[in-house]
């Protein structure tokens, strides 16, 4: 076992030389504003392999954690993996899964490295210099952040891909994409600020309620998405606007929203019933309608400010590609390419509506001082 993970670390430690080559090469001053930002590109990255991992049933393509088969690498525990596959020829372990279990566990450790990076240099810079964009509680944060994810990483399959496991895991992942942007929008700013005042601060007070408003009901969907997903109930209708014909089909609540069960199965043990399966993709379904509408309403009502215009724009181009996904699913009966592209695009409502929401805090707090420093009402720059 110790010498698996001193090959695993290993394995990450060289995986992660890539992306520090990248930040160490670039042509940006600040690399600690770089390696922040390459961490997001990677752990969105990160997410939609993981959906990838998920929809092609690679979640226990190695069916014990850290390593596979007690190995480091596939290549290690091929002969068992080649006897296991040769048993159940469509899995769950077969060569092609292992490999993309442990793919997605080493991308994964990359960021940890990258995290851990993070955080010795923010202290690092701290003790020395304190300067403030070195401040080292979030960085340390997002340490801790990430030993959690990994925890239930781990769980996730020393628990056969449990469904709330499963979830927490996914919602996990989000969180860590979230705290990061957030924190390189802050990097952003404190690196080079912005003094552009778009807004009043009443007007944009209401913005910012708007997007933590929209942040919050997307986080529930996300909940319901992965509840559906990792139940299998994606086709549990396969027609839209209605299922299974009707506006409001049978359904079973109960069994389909307890939480602590086995995958496929109720509390009790019994095969979980089609009907809690369809209980579970309605609500997602519609509750994704209520989330749109939200979040559609607070990109209308910042899509007027120079300072959150783009996101905005790319906030309501990325729920339109969503409802096209989520449609296509059910009617080309769930293909990997759209299925996973589905969970990119949540993953891509995480990092605009984060960005939304720190940019409309900035700019209120900037419009605060502006107001507060000035008798008259500071010159507007809202598009017309």
């Amino acid at each position: 076992m110790h010498l698996t993970l001193a090959q695993m670390a290993v394995t990450a430690l060289l995986i992660a030389l890539l992306p520090a080559t990248i930040v160490w090469t670039s042509s940006d001053a600040n690399k600690y504003r770089k390696l922040v930002w390459v961490s997001v590109f990677l752990t969105f990255d990160l997410i939609v392999f993981g959906a990838f991992t998920r929809l092609t049933d690679s979640g226990l393509g190695c069916p014990d954690w850290p390593g596979c088969y007690g190995a480091a690498n596939p290549f290690l525990a091929h002969e068992q993996i080649v006897a296991a596959e040769t048993l159940m020829p469509t899995g769950p372990v077969t060569v092609v899964k292992a490999w993309i279990e442990m793919i997605h566990r080493y991308l994964a450790m990359c960021i940890g490295v990258l995290i851990v990076a993070m955080m010795a240099q923010s202290w690092y810079q701290w003790r020395k210099t304190r300067r403030v964009e070195y401040a080292p509680w979030m960085p340390t944060a997002l340490f801790f952040f990430v030993c959690l994810q990994g925890a239930f990483g781990a769980w996730t399959v020393t628990l056969k891909l449990q469904p709330v496991i499963v979830t927490i895991h996914l919602l996990l992942g989000m969180g860590l994409l979230s705290m990061l942007v957030w924190y390189g929008g802050r990097q952003n700013h404190l690196i080079a600020p912005r003094t552009l005042v778009s807004a009043s601060p009443p007007a944009m007070r209401k913005i910012r309620i708007l997007a933590g408003v929209a942040a919050s009901l997307l986080l529930v969907q996300l909940a319901l998405g992965g509840w559906t997903s990792t139940n299998y109930a994606t086709l549990a209708c396969t027609d839209f606007p209605l299922c299974g014909g009707k506006v409001v089909p049978e359904m079973d609540f109960e069994h389909g929203f307890t939480l602590w069960r086995e995958l496929g199965k109720t509390a009790a043990g019994h095969y979980l019933p089609f009907s809690a399966l369809t209980a579970i993709h309605w609500v997602h379904r519609n509750f994704g309608f209520i989330v749109a509408l939200v979040a559609g309403y607070a990109a209308w009502r910042a899509w007027g400010h120079d300072a959150l215009h783009k996101t905005a724009r790319y906030i309501a181009l990325t729920l339109a590609a969503q409802l096209l996904t989520g449609v296509a699913t059910i009617y080309l009966s769930f293909p990997l390419t759209i299925a996973v592209l589905h969970n990119a695009g949540a993953a891509l409502l995480v990092l605009l509506l984060t960005m939304l929401n720190y940019k409309a805090k900035y700019q209120y707090d900037i419009a605060k001082k502006a107001a507060s420093g000035a008798s008259h009402p500071p010159a507007s720059t809202v598009r017309h």
